[in-house]
């Protein structure tokens, strides 16, 4: 028996991922809208009424817009950062320490922001385990492709006028106003006391992403043994997330940020200075895998009881 699936919002990058994998499920039912009905909040409300799950990849006013008219048993992925720190929402990471048996159980999921999978992915097991206290004054800086920008960026790279040296061609930070939308989720999930520092930056590839936190193990109060050994015993059980050994040889001597494009997987990488008092820890994955589509796919085999990792790379 087939499971009805609606996805609000399937024009737009991450959308059309996630429509491209469920398109390969036999067991899935994509239920379709007109070109009219999109553009009506009533007409989209009555598909997704009319399904087992939605998937809304929308603007965050769209996402709120449409939420008070759905049956409060229809299950619901949001890939906005609408409902990512609201207590009513489940997070959608399902390596957190009990998070999976949660997203299982829950109607209403909301799926992470891309820098946000990254950051959590390390700061949450550290405060989570003692390792660093919630008071650390964390930092990051998440490398990402354009296509994590949205249409209007992926056309700018893209685009058939730009010029043969362009400013395009360079790394470009931005958020440095120090108020990304990720940093609430990030905050609040890693179980923080201060808002961490945070600058991103996008660079002239497709897709791909890393997230770089270095730990001031003096500060922290530990060790770069007892990090290890706390992350690697965190993840052990994880479907998607793999944590190498402590200064394992690094390819070619560093890590590039495009290496899990197509991949729906997150591999975390660590080294320690020779003195022992400092760490740098990486989150490396593909920011529409497991900072997006594949996220959201992942959660909603758990929320349908199929299994975790079906459809995924």
């Amino acid at each position: 028996m087939s499971v009805k699936v609606f996805i609000d919002g399937s024009s737009g990058t991450t959308g059309l991922r996630i429509a491209d994998r469920l398109a390969q499920r036999p067991e899935i039912e994509l239920l379709s809208i007109s070109a009219e009905g999109r553009k009506d909040v009533n007409e989209r409300a009555k598909v997704i009424n009319s399904a087992d799950l939605a998937f809304l990849c929308l603007p965050d006013a769209a996402s709120k817009e449409v939420m008070p008219l759905l049956r409060p048993d229809v299950k619901v992925l949001d890939t906005s950062t609408a409902f990512r720190t609201d207590a009513a929402w489940d997070y959608g990471f399902p390596e957190l320490a009990g998070q999976k048996e949660k997203i299982k159980n829950s109607y209403r999921v909301a799926v992470p922001g891309c820098y946000a999978s990254g950051f959590i992915s390390i700061a949450r097991p550290l405060v989570e385990l003692g390792l660093a206290p919630a008071s650390y004054p964390f930092s990051c800086t998440g490398i990402s492709g354009y296509s994590g920008g949205g249409k209007k960026m992926i056309a700018d790279y893209e685009s058939t006028d730009r010029p043969a040296h362009s400013k395009l061609d360079a790394p470009k930070s931005y958020g440095l106003g120090l108020a990304h939308k990720h940093l609430p989720e990030m905050q609040k999930i890693s179980g923080l006391a201060h808002t961490p520092m945070f600058v991103p930056v996008v660079c002239d590839y497709y897709c791909g992403m890393q997230v770089l936190v270095p730990l001031d193990l003096t500060l922290a109060g530990t060790t770069a043994e007892a990090v290890a050994a706390a992350l690697a015993d965190y993840y052990k059980d994880a479907a998607t997330v793999k944590v190498h050994a402590l200064n394992e040889a690094l390819p070619e001597n560093g890590l590039y940020s495009n290496t899990m494009a197509g991949t729906d997987r997150m591999e975390l990488y660590m080294t320690v200075n020779a003195a022992g008092d400092q760490m740098m820890l990486v989150s490396l994955f593909d920011n529409l895998g497991k900072g997006s589509s594949g996220a959201a796919v992942q959660c909603m085999n758990l929320m349908l009881g199929m299994d975790e990792t079906a459809g995924l790379e």
